[in-house]
Formats: C-alpha cells, structure tokens, sequence
C-alpha cells in the first residue's frame, strides 16, 4: 500500500538529521587524525535532539555524536553553544561526566525548551561541568561580548580542554522569527573568532536560524 504523507515527512527529517550526524562524525575525526584544525558542518547543530525522544525540529543529535567521537583521543571537550534556546540535549548527554563541560548562553523563561537554569550545574562526576548563562531579551553585542569573553576565558582556564565544540545557531541574530535577542553578523562572529584564538582543535555546527537570508549571511561571515 501507499504510505502516508506524515510517514514519509518523518524518514525525510530523519535521513537529513542522519546526514548532519555524518557530517560531525566526520569533522571529529579529521580533527582526531590532524588532518584539520576546524571543521564546519553547517548543516548540525541539532541540539535538542535526546537518546529518548526527538525535540525542537532535531531528530538525531549530530554535537553528541561528535563529541562521543572526540573524546576518544581528547580527554576533556569543551562544548559551548550560542543559540537563542538552550543546549538541553547535549547537557543532557554529559551531564554526569567530567570531561565534557557544556556552556550555554541562552534565553531562559517561558521559552523553549524552558531548561537551562543557572542552578544547573550537572550531576554526580558531572557536578559544575554544566555551566548555564540564562539571558535576558534584547542582548546586543556589546552586552554579550561583556559576558561571553569572561565567562569563556575562566573555562578555559580551569577546565583545560584539548577540542572545542562551538554551536553557532543563528536565531540569536537581531530579527530573528523565533528569536528575542540583537546581537549583529558581527557580534556572533566576535564569539566564533574569540574561541578560534585558542587554536585548539575545533568543531563548528550550525544551529538554529528561522530568518534565512540573516543565517546565510552570519555563516559566510563567520
């Protein structure tokens, strides 16, 4: 018989998520076998994505992957994210573990997912390896820079990475559809370049972005 237009809408979002997993599978291992000092996959990101339930557009959660991929020659993976909405999914992932530190500058509220308290902290091995910036509508550059760059420097400094994972979502961008904050092209790039200064092994994901002609043109900056 025929299938249903539900059912093929499902296989088509999930081979995509699968490709975007590829993708970071991909980039983890050029970075573990040196052949690469960053990799993109502008097609990940998928944060939200659980090893329980699908979430937030994100069927198959690429970062996780990646980072299960990482820690295979690193032994402590720094993952930051600068969505406009919480990183759930990978804190959930690792947050029982120490050598996965998770940073999420986010919108908190009543706003999806409605996690990411600053009281999160991660638990057992895990505990103040989940760090959480909850932030206000309306953040411009300057007002992110300010707590971005210090924020960042002083993980950096204790949780002494050996990679990086940065997820780059777009809907963070002044004008967004389904954003609240105005950070410029030129203040999200300011975020990808202070990380980059490490030169430490780097992976960078796509994300969310629901004004398109803004995401494409904050990717090809960054």
């Amino acid at each position: 018989g025929q299938s249903s237009p539900t059912l093929n809408l499902c296989i088509c979002l999930l081979y995509s998520d699968m490709l975007s997993a590829g993708g970071s599978v991909a980039a983890a291992v050029k970075l573990n076998k040196q052949a690469s000092e960053i990799c993109i996959n502008w097609g990940g990101g998928l944060h939200h994505a659980k090893k329980s339930e699908a979430s937030g557009f994100c069927y198959v959660n690429d970062i996780v992957l990646g980072i299960l991929e990482l820690l295979k020659y690193h032994q402590r993976v720094l993952y930051i994210d600068i969505d406009v909405h919480h990183g759930d999914g990978v804190e959930e992932a690792f947050y029982t573990t120490d050598r996965v530190m998770t940073v999420s500058f986010h919108k908190y509220g009543e706003y999806f997912p409605g996690t990411g308290d600053l009281r999160d902290i991660g638990a057992g091995k895990g505990k103040y390896y989940a760090v959480n910036i909850p932030l206000r509508d309306g953040m411009d550059d300057d007002s992110y820079e300010s707590i971005f760059v210090p924020i960042i420097s002083k993980v950096m400094e204790t949780f002494q990475p050996s990679a990086v994972v940065l997820q780059c979502g777009a809907d963070s961008l002044t004008g967004d559809r389904l954003g609240c904050f105005n950070l410029t092209v030129r203040g999200h790039g300011k975020c990808v370049e202070f990380v980059k200064k490490y030169g430490l092994p780097f992976l960078m994901v796509g994300g969310g972005g629901y004004t398109i002609r803004n995401v494409s043109r904050c990717w090809t900056y960054e």
